[in-house]
């Protein structure tokens, strides 16, 4: 499989702008996918925020395996990372992500406090990849719809401060965070959750790795929600098995999208496709 290229120049474009804005916030809200904790974050994101504290919103927790969440959620925290888990799509994600901004900058409150100074409201600007729900936590933070919601990167002009309440204030800039890997696993998991478009990579490619990633992880899951394949079976084994039993014939493609689609829909359960013990740290 080749390496995916991906677009330098709105990368560029993306970095040029936080680096721009990021001394108007108070601190950077880093947003990732529950369900890759690592493999969503930007590598080269560390070296933009600097010095600048951060916030690490793992979105999309529903979908996620929760045990699996608990386990990245101390993982990150003991690096020193403020982490928070949450559905973006509740009501009460606006509560936990002010409570999680509080606590994260209760020592700059603190001294601001002793100087005279009162720090009613924090600014903060999200910045995360593709389809990590960055639209539809904004949105729900401001309390109206005032970003478009798809799995597209967006074009905002301009900026402006959408205030979510009296405590916080996001700063909505252009442009999102590409990521950037020369590991064609974290492409293949970025393609199974639909963090990428779905031309990148070809699907049976996507199809397998779900597979053997389930058969593996979740064996119990995969066979019952398609009744009749041997976990013993390779992975295209399943898949002309299962197209069969489906009465798809030889439309092994249809099979393709039927699969990766309840996957990211979370018809098998939930799951979390990065494990701490797998992933190089250094790397």
């Amino acid at each position: 499989m080749a390496i995916i290229q991906w677009f330098p120049g709105h990368m560029s474009k993306a970095r040029r702008q936080v680096q721009e804005n990021i001394k108007f916030v108070d601190f950077v809200t880093i947003l990732v996918d529950a369900r890759l904790p690592f493999s969503s974050q930007n590598p080269m994101l560390s070296k933009i925020i600097g010095s600048k504290p951060r916030l690490l919103i793992l979105n999309k927790s529903d979908l996620a395996d929760p045990n699996k969440t608990k386990e990245w959620q101390t993982f990150f925290e003991k690096q020193g990372i403020t982490t928070l888990a949450i559905n973006s799509k509740e009501q009460a994600t606006v509560k936990k992500v002010t409570e999680a901004a509080k606590k994260l900058m209760a020592d700059k409150i603190s001294r601001l406090k002793e100087r005279g100074i009162q720090k009613e409201t924090l600014r903060t600007m999200i910045v995360g990849i593709p389809n990590a729900g960055k639209s539809t936590l904004m949105n729900r933070l401001a309390g109206k719809k005032i970003a478009v919601v798809g799995n597209k990167p967006g074009v905002t002009k301009g900026q402006q401060w959408l205030k979510s309440n009296k405590e916080l204030e996001i700063l909505d800039t252009p442009g999102i965070l590409w990521p950037k890997f020369e590991d064609n696993l974290i492409g293949l998991k970025l393609a199974l959750t639909g963090a990428i478009k779905d031309t990148l990579l070809p699907m049976d490619d996507v199809t397998i790795f779900g597979l053997d990633f389930f058969k593996t992880h979740y064996p119990e899951r995969l066979k019952e929600r398609f009744k009749g394949i041997s976990l013993k079976d390779e992975s295209p084994e399943i898949i002309i098995t299962m197209t069969i039993k489906l009465g798809y014939r030889d439309d092994y493609d249809r099979f393709y999208r039927l699969f990766v689609q309840e996957v990211r829909d979370g018809r098998l359960g939930t799951y979390t496709l990065d494990r701490i013990e797998d992933i190089d740290v250094n790397n």
